[in-house]
């Protein structure tokens, strides 16, 4: 049987055996109709919240965090769609800030941003990148529970109102993304970040795809966010063609809740035992754009992998790890990946992007990984994976290795999927 793995901006198509191959995906949800007309309605009835237009006052500065370029959000519809909004209700450009919520990735450039947001916007309006390590830009709300300064970009923290908008899709650690990780990590400072994904909160074994409440490290971003004040949500979700399915909008608790619930009903996908090999991709561009990112679809596979079975991700990785990011320096300073929980398990350790590593080494204590990827051999190794160049091929060898009840799962989209054992 073929099936199309979702690969940078296309598909990888490979064989798989007939008879021991299940392939696993979110269900499908239709687009919206008419997705502008969607979105302008919830902004006029939202949930938990009084209507957008009245929550602007004459000349109130207004902040609208949106997502950075390694999210699908359909920024170049949505924002535009807002901002015609805020016009409509007499709201001056010169009011609005644009705020990209790169957390602890780089920043994007103006070709990047233009491409998200179109050129137009980036043209007439203040767009900006968070940058985490810029204290200048950075005010505290209290501290996170490890006595951490909880830092949030003044761009958002000063504004009169602040409109967060991004995408809800399960998230390896912090259960679903969109809502509250618009502000944290979204526009968060280095420490506070590094705080709530230290070793501890990412080992908790709630910190896992669709948990939040009694999840320690969630709870910790949503009390966070929630300390900067009110703040207008506009989150949407998205089916495998990244078409608007639903827009969810208003109070930042109550709009998220109601838009990961109806995520979770098309995401989580049972399953009755374990496999002996699970191929999986990170849901293709923009989220398969470089390893750090690729972790997130290891997990998904890693939720029904049998103990000592085979991962295979196919991440393109068109940005590399990337190179010279800290969770490059990271992997390459230890000779192993049990290293790496060694190191991590050192008092007073703490690095940039530790979480990565951390999970993919938890990940790695399970079953084996390879990587279908553009990552040379090299770069594979220093990351302490090994590298798949034909996946139809190793799944047939594999399979003939492990006799005729090995089975093989396959999960077209990554980590949009939440499969689970019964």
């Amino acid at each position: 049987m073929k099936v199309n793995l979702a690969y940078g901006q296309g598909h990888l198509p490979v064989e798989f055996p007939d008879g021991r191959t299940t392939v696993i995906e979110p269900s499908h949800n239709p687009a919206l109709a008419d997705e502008k007309a969607a979105l302008l309605a919830a902004l006029d009835h939202p949930i938990g919240a009084k209507p957008l237009r009245e929550w602007l006052t004459p000349g109130a500065k207004i902040c609208i965090n949106f997502t950075d370029i390694t999210r699908a959000t359909p920024n170049h519809r949505i924002i535009p769609w807002v901002l015609e909004y805020l016009a409509k209700h007499g709201v001056a450009r010169d009011q609005i800030t644009l705020l990209n919520q790169t957390g602890t990735h780089r920043p994007n450039t103006k070709a990047e941003l233009e491409k998200m947001l179109t050129p137009e916007v980036v043209a007439n309006y203040r767009v900006i990148n968070h940058e985490c390590e810029h204290d200048a830009d950075l005010v505290q709300f209290g501290t996170t529970r490890t006595g951490a300064p909880a830092l949030i970009n003044r761009h958002c923290a000063h504004a009169d109102v602040r409109i967060i908008t991004g995408f809800i899709e399960p998230h390896f650690f912090a259960g679903f993304s969109g809502g509250p990780k618009g502000i944290a990590p979204g526009v968060a400072g280095l420490a506070t970040v590094m705080s709530n994904h230290g070793a501890h909160n990412i080992g908790d074994p709630r910190a896992a795809f669709g948990i939040t409440d009694g999840n320690p490290l969630w709870e910790e971003l949503r009390d966070i966010a929630l300390r900067v004040g009110p703040s207008f949500l506009l989150n949407v979700t998205l089916n495998e063609t990244k078409q608007i399915t639903n827009v969810f909008a208003g109070d930042m608790q109550a709009a998220h809740k109601t838009g990961y619930e109806y995520v979770r009903k098309s995401a989580m996908q049972r399953v009755k035992d374990p496999f002996e090999i699970v191929v999986t991709t990170n849901s293709g561009y923009p989220l398969d754009m470089n390893l750090y990112q690729g972790v997130k679809g290891m997990s998904a596979a890693a939720r029904i992998v049998r103990p000592g079975g085979l991962i295979i991700l196919a991440c393109e990785c068109s940005e590399g790890v990337p190179a010279n990011s800290p969770l490059d320096k990271l992997l390459r300073s230890a000779r192993s990946s049990e290293e790496i929980l060694l190191m991590l398990a050192t008092p007073g350790f703490v690095k940039p992007e530790q979480w990565q590593a951390q999970i993919q080494a938890l990940i790695q204590r399970k079953a084996e990984v390879l990587v279908f990827s553009k990552l040379s051999d090299e770069v594979l190794s220093s990351a302490h994976l090994k590298p798949c160049r034909d996946i139809g091929a190793e799944v047939a060898r594999r399979l003939a290795s492990l006799g005729p009840e090995a089975r093989v799962a396959v999960l077209p989209q990554g980590p949009l999927t939440i499969p689970y054992l019964a």
